[in-house]
């Protein structure tokens, strides 16, 4: 029985790098998708999908939660890839909610509309509500292996509800779970009333509120760092591409120091 305990062993040690080169090799080829929308990839460069999913520690066979997935950046990669072995959760705004606004339903709408139009990709995706703080059950609780947040701190603090979406994310997660989020970095000492008229946040209080939930923070990473971002803008965070407040009025300039300046944190559910 210990000699047969020992071959095991050795024969997943001679596995385990092959396994982590194929899951790797599949991420790496998700992001390169020649299916992926055009204007999405020339935004690798500021948004870093293949190094940022691996800093978070993605595997095909985990079950991801994404909130508020958007127009689908992000799903354009996350569901083709979770598709044969994991499980994908897009947890939205609902556009059938009575006080969502137009422009949430027309989001909403647009987003269920591209999952139908190629079931192919998308046909496994699961599409739950996410409106903190009343509607917060992201997945069936304790089963995620995953949850990620994509910009939406900003959000939840101007609506005063981003310790509901902490705590939801910390019920949504398996014991051992891991919560990745990606955020505008603030100066330090950026006040959450600053926050909400420039869509900056203070990395301190984002893991203030983590904390608050549970969470242990577990490491940070620059691949999203921008240090050409002086965080000093008419209009904020939306002054810089890809939203370019200003339209026209120093596009130039704006264009050419790139995207918001990002913090991108890691926390575990402790076991």
């Amino acid at each position: 029985m210990r000699l047969r305990r020992v071959w095991l062993a050795a024969l997943l040690a001679v596995l385990a790098p092959a396994a982590v080169a194929a899951d790797e090799d599949f991420l790496a080829r998700a992001v390169a998708s020649p299916a992926r929308t055009p204007e999405y990839r020339q935004r690798d460069v500021y948004r870093h999908p293949e190094q940022t999913l691996r800093f978070f520690g993605i595997r095909p066979d985990m079950t991801v939660v994404e909130v508020w997935p958007g127009e689908g950046w992000f799903t354009e990669i996350l569901a083709p890839y979770l598709r044969e072995q994991g499980h994908y959760y897009a947890a939205g705004t609902a556009y059938s909610a009575p006080d969502a606004s137009a422009a949430a339903q027309r989001a909403a709408a647009a987003f269920q509309q591209k999952l139908d139009a190629d079931p192919e990709r998308y046909g496994k995706v699961t599409v739950t509500e996410f409106r903190p703080p009343d509607v917060v059950e992201i997945c069936p609780p304790g089963s995620a292996d995953l949850v990620l947040s994509f910009q939406h701190v900003h959000n939840w603090m101007t609506a005063r509800t981003e310790q509901d979406a902490f705590n939801a994310f910390y019920r949504a997660l398996k014991p051992g779970g891991i919560l990745g989020l990606v955020e505008h970095r603030a100066r330090p000492y950026t006040t959450i009333e600053q926050t909400r008229e420039t869509g900056y946040v203070n990395e301190d209080y984002v893991k203030a509120l983590a904390a608050n939930a549970g969470f242990e923070f577990v490491a940070g990473s620059q691949v999203n760092a921008n240090r050409r971002d002086t965080k000093d803008y008419p209009q904020g965070v939306w002054t810089l591409p890809p939203t370019l407040a200003l339209r026209e009025q120093d596009q130039a300039k704006y264009l050419k120091i790139g995207e918001p300046d990002r913090m991108t944190l890691k926390f575990r559910k402790p076991e």
